[in-house]
């Protein structure tokens, strides 16, 4: 659904739906891997903010008609959850479609990307959850929500079952590639199990497993905050890269709290390796027996640079008999323990309409653990040449002003 907080000012709601131009046929079925349904608490969501001049003229029906001939090449988005003989959830592509939402807001764009509550970005995109209904759930949504100055935002409500957050902005990008007039990527179509990586156990909280609505709520109350790090454009060295901003987060929460705060850190990164979308990232441990609240801010970039040990290859032995039900069935990934995204490599900023670019992209992830998640993703190009990095963090309510004040020691902050 999409909230109903009256800060956000949204209103006229429709829904809609959008099927794959041709059947599918075949009877086609996507069989999901360990890696696909550890994920299965957790949903992305994406928001592309566009000013008027890049969605002057243009309708919903103009919006919708490339999403047919995306789902032509992508059609597991438009499939369904339906079960094995042994309880296996896999996707069934049964051109069940895509659910279209629009909606109107009576702020501008840039009433909206001046308010300091970025939380909100989250009611441009559809609230998803996955069940009670699993076989009528639809795994993707997009949200057209229409700014009184003309503007637009393009809201993506991904289910992480279905590929990572690098995978849903392949996905919104090659339908602005298919409204421009371009051919869709040939590399959507299916979903690849990983690679095998070496490493130590894989970190994830197990939870009991969630039946069929696929929601998790943790036990502390979690808020979300994003903001930009800008770079100065005097400074010569990068000091705005992940291992960086990782270091500095790690150290802020620690300060935060004290003798509970964690001495190891999951981080996330894009497969290099990838060639076609899917669950694809890469998850390593970072572990100090040090203090980090007393560890310089360089050491402990280095060590999240060079210290990591990744543990990919546990997923299949930790979670042997996932989704044949059962105490302990399911599981959190991010949150169990402190997470660090790396989006660096990820190109949001990649959809254009009417080549333009949007103002601002951000992206948000439900389901989180209550040990917390910070994604570090490209900021939107600065007029002076400099740049900068998005951060949006989900951490238990209260440590937020907190992290975002050491951070400020660091970084001059919007």
């Amino acid at each position: 659904m999409v909230s109903s907080n009256p800060k956000s000012g949204i209103s006229g709601v429709r829904l809609s739906s959008v099927v794959p131009a041709t059947v599918t046929g075949d009877n086609k079925e996507v069989e999901l891997t360990n890696l696909d349904l550890a994920m299965k608490l957790h949903y992305i969501k994406g928001v592309y903010f566009f000013e008027s001049e890049a969605v002057r003229g243009l309708t919903v029906y103009d919006l919708k008609v490339p999403m047919f001939k995306l789902l032509e090449a992508y059609y597991p988005a438009s499939g369904r959850i339906r079960f094995s003989e042994m309880g296996r959830p896999f996707i069934k592509c049964n051109d069940g479609g895509v659910r279209i939402v629009e909606a109107q807001c009576d702020k501008t764009v840039e009433e909206w990307l001046a308010m300091e509550d970025c939380s909100l970005d989250g009611c441009l995109a559809y609230d998803q959850v996955l069940g009670p209904d699993l076989g009528f759930s639809p795994l993707v949504f997009v949200q057209f929500t229409w700014f009184k100055c003309g503007g637009m935002a393009i809201g993506l409500s991904w289910a992480h079952v279905l590929g990572d957050a690098f995978s849903a902005s392949d996905f919104i990008n090659n339908w602005g590639r298919i409204l421009a007039g371009e051919e869709p990527s040939k590399s959507l179509g299916e979903i690849n199990s990983t690679s095998s990586f070496p490493g130590k156990p894989f970190s994830l909280e197990k939870v009991s497993t969630m039946g069929d609505c696929w929601k998790f709520d943790s036990n502390c109350k979690m808020q979300t905050h994003s903001f930009l790090c800008i770079d100065d454009p005097n400074q010569t060295a990068n000091l705005l890269g992940f291992e960086t901003i990782s270091a500095v987060i790690w150290k802020s929460i620690s300060k935060i709290r004290g003798n509970i705060g964690s001495k190891k850190v999951t981080i996330c990164r894009k497969n290099v390796n990838r060639e076609r979308a899917n669950n694809g990232l890469v998850f390593s441990m970072v572990e100090t027996e040090s203090s980090v609240a007393k560890l310089e801010i360089a050491e402990l970039a280095r060590m999240i640079a060079s210290d990591k040990v990744d543990e990919n290859y546990r997923i299949e032995d930790m979670l042997e008999g996932i989704g044949k039900g059962g105490e302990g069935s399911d599981s959190v990934v991010y949150g169990a323990d402190l997470t660090l995204l790396n989006m660096e490599e990820g190109d949001f900023y990649g959809l254009e309409l009417k080549g333009k670019k949007p103002v601002f992209v951000n992206y948000m992830i439900n389901g989180v653990g209550g040990e917390g998640l910070a994604l570090v993703l490209p900021g939107p190009p600065q007029k002076d040449g400099g740049k900068g990095r998005t951060v949006t963090m989900v951490l238990p309510e209260g440590e937020i002003v907190g992290v975002k004040n050491e951070i400020q020691k660091y970084w001059n902050i919007v």
